[in-house]
Formats: C-alpha cells, structure tokens, sequence
C-alpha cells in the first residue's frame, strides 16, 4: 500500500449503525466466514476481533491437551439475544459515505436478572445488565478502532435502556480480548465458570433402581427453582419462560425409591436445553493415530453392540449439543441422585441423532460441579466473565453511583446460573 493511499485509509469515517436484515444479512455471513480464517492449529486468538473481542462469540475455541474445541453459532443471527426485551446488532461500516462496506459486528442485550445473596443485603434482587457479545472484525480491517467503536456505542445503546453493569464472556489465554475490554474499557475479571462435556455413547447409561426420575412440568419447575436459586446470581427473570421454551425438552427431578427416613431427604434437579439447532461443536488438532483408534472403536461397536464398547461419535466433524441448566442437588445422596439425572439426559440425547455431547457450564465452586460426570478433552475452565458499571470510565472517572453497591467487586454467590440462550 502506498503513502498516499495509506493516509486516504486513515481518514475514512467509521460509521456504527443498527443492522438491517435485508440490507446487511449477506454481507455480515460473510465477514463472519471470513473471520474463521485461520481459526485452527496455532493461530492466534485475534482472529475473532479487531483490538481484542468477546471470546465467546460466534466460535468460541477451548484448548485442552493439544486439541481444541470450536463452538460456532448457526441459524438465526438474533439467537443468542432475541429472548431479551432489549436487543440490538451494530454493524461498523468504513469507507467514504455511501459506498462503504461492513467491516464489524457486536451484539448486544438488556435483560433483568438475579444479583446473588451478598447483594440482595443491599440493593434490590434484581438488576439490569447489559450483555455483549459477537464482536467480529474482518481480518483487513484490524487495528483501526473499529472494535473500540462498536464497544463505545454498544455500551451508550445499553446504558440507555436502563443497563446498570455490563458483562462480556472471554478466556483467560486471551490477551487481546483481556486488553480491549479490561485495559481501555475498564472491565473486571468477574466469575470463572467452568465448562464440563461428557460424549453421547450409542449404549443407554445405567441409572439405579433405587433413584425415581420424575419430570416436573412448567409451572411447577418454576416453582422449586424459584425456591432453590433464591441465592444465585445472573438467574434470569423470565425463567418461567426459559423453562417452558420449546427447546427445553424438560426439567427433570430425581429422588430416592424408599428414602431413609433417618437421613434427611435427598433430591436433584436439572433441565435440557436443545441447542443442535443454534449450536454446532468440533473437535480440532487431534492426533491421526487417535482418530483412527476412535474409529475403529466406533466400526467395532456398530458391527459387535453386545461387547457395549465405549465407543466416542465422530466429534471431528461437526455435532450438536444438549446444555444442562439449572442443576442443584441436596441431602447426602445428592450427588449420586445428580449424576443418575446426567445419566438420564444423556439417554434423552441419544434419541437425536444430531446430538454427540452433553454439557453444562457451573460456577467453579458449585458443589454440583463435583457430581456432574464428565470427559476432560470436553471440558474447559478457561472461560472468563468480565463486568463493568455503566456511567464509569476505565480510569475510575463517571458517575460510579453508590460504592456499596458495586457489583464489579461482590465475592461470587453461591451458585452462578448460565442461561443457555446466550451460551
């Protein structure tokens, strides 16, 4: 690139508008087939965004042991925002006006959720928070502003709609992402959620005999929720609606056949959330050697079922997925009843031929992490939620309201709930 056409590059206008369905669909799928460029291998994080992106965007990649999981969203580019009141995609266009070209991307939501026990002492139980997520810049526009721009009017569009904090999702082997939004942006490393896969088997998972799985209709999952997550944080007000969704496939409660009437009572819960419609998983930078064994394992299984060989499906390729949500356990046979109702999920994905894991994403230091079984080449705890209060620039300076009531510097709630609409 030449002097003069560099310094014409320089003094092109960002502009940051809403996205037009019509106008702007084709060009956005295509800056987001552009920005999988690379995304594989060695290559390095940036390929999601400009000076830094939300991780957990379209493709989100979590790296264990050599191998990598991608996770990239499908279907309708709303999906992850539209069961908000409050939602928008802001399209960036550089070039000279009327003839320039989108060149990035943002998300955004305002939804109303639960504030955790440490701050329902102070303030009230629920709050606005602002959700960002599906920052994307195309690979030859990077290191323009161009993420700091969709950032800056992502935030002033939810501020506006009442948002008092701001979140974004990230993985903490992102030093860009980490950089845009903790360095110039002020955010705050926040909750460290873990991600725990286990692989859908061709064979039925055994749950005792002596555990009774129910499932609970809508209204009344709501109900035991409503009394179970009383101190949990980020439980969206509209759970009802979440739990009544179509692509909830049920809540599901697990209890002991004849209980020790001695012991106190034990019980599990969980719902399944069906996301091989929005969501598809790879598995990447697998060693040839032990994608050969694994299909033979699955040749073997196929023509022999009688041997039940643990055979894995074939997660290189694409695959879909069931989230698990909402999972809490009591009593001392909590745990084993909680891993019966994993078993019991699994055995529901298995009839969905589209469906190869079951996952679900729990605070770190929730006692149901422990008992929900799991796969490490499926798992990760990498993830890193990141918040914000609105109104306060990165060097401490704004309108920062009451102090007390900072959320950004809350010790974590007993459990943290992740709503699988915005996985």
């Amino acid at each position: 690139m030449g002097e003069g056409e560099e310094s014409r590059k320089d003094t092109m206008a960002i502009r940051v508008r809403e996205f037009d369905m019509e106008r702007d669909l084709a060009a956005v799928e295509e800056l987001e087939r552009r920005c999988q460029v690379g995304l594989s291998g060695d290559q390095a994080d940036d390929a999601d965004h400009d000076d830094g992106g939300a991780k957990k965007c379209r493709r989100r990649r979590k790296k264990k042991r050599g191998m990598s999981l991608y996770v990239e969203q499908i279907g309708d580019p709303f999906a992850r925002v539209r069961h908000s009141p409050d939602y928008v995609m802001l399209v960036a266009e550089y070039g000279e006006e009327g003839a320039g070209e989108a060149v990035g991307v943002i998300k955004a939501c305002v939804r109303t959720v639960s504030r955790g026990k440490a701050m329902m002492k102070k303030k009230q139980q629920f709050a606005k928070v602002a959700c960002l997520l599906g920052l994307r810049v195309s690979p030859s526009h990077r290191r323009l502003g161009i993420a700091t721009e969709l950032v800056r009017r992502a935030e002033a569009w939810c501020a506006a709609r009442g948002a008092a904090h701001a979140t974004m999702a990230t993985t903490a082997s992102n030093a860009a992402s980490l950089a845009l939004f903790a360095g110039r942006f002020g955010y705050a490393p926040f909750r460290r959620p873990v991600f725990l896969g286990h692989p859908v088997h061709r064979h039925r998972a055994r749950v005792p005999g002596a555990h009774r799985v129910l499932q609970l209709p809508p209204p009344l999952a709501a109900a035991a929720y409503a009394a179970l997550l009383s101190p949990a944080e980020f439980v969206p007000a509209d759970l009802p609606a979440l739990l009544a969704h179509k692509l909830t496939l049920g809540t599901y409660l697990a209890v002991e056949r004849g209980p020790d009437p001695s012991l106190p009572p034990s019980f599990a819960l969980l719902s399944v959330w069906d996301a091989t419609r929005s969501l598809r998983l790879r598995v990447g930078g697998a060693a040839p050697l032990l994608r050969a064994s694994l299909a033979a394992a699955r040749a073997l299984d196929q023509h022999a079922p009688w041997l039940r060989v643990p055979s894995l499906p074939d997660v290189f390729r694409p695959f879909g997925t069931y989230l698990l949500y909402g999972l809490r356990m009591s009593g001392p046979e909590g745990p084993a009843l909680l891993r019966s109702l994993c078993r019991h999920a699994h055995n529901v994905a298995r009839k969905n031929p589209a469906c190869a894991v079951v996952a679900a994403d729990l605070g770190p230091d929730d006692p149901a992490a422990a008992a929900v079984p799991h796969w490490p080449s499926f798992s990760c705890d990498e993830d890193v939620w990141c918040v914000k209060k609105l109104g306060v620039a990165a060097d401490g300076a704004g309108n920062a309201g009451d102090d007390d009531d900072d959320w950004t510097t809350a010790p974590p709630a007993d459990v943290l709930f992740v709503d699988p609409r915005e996985f």
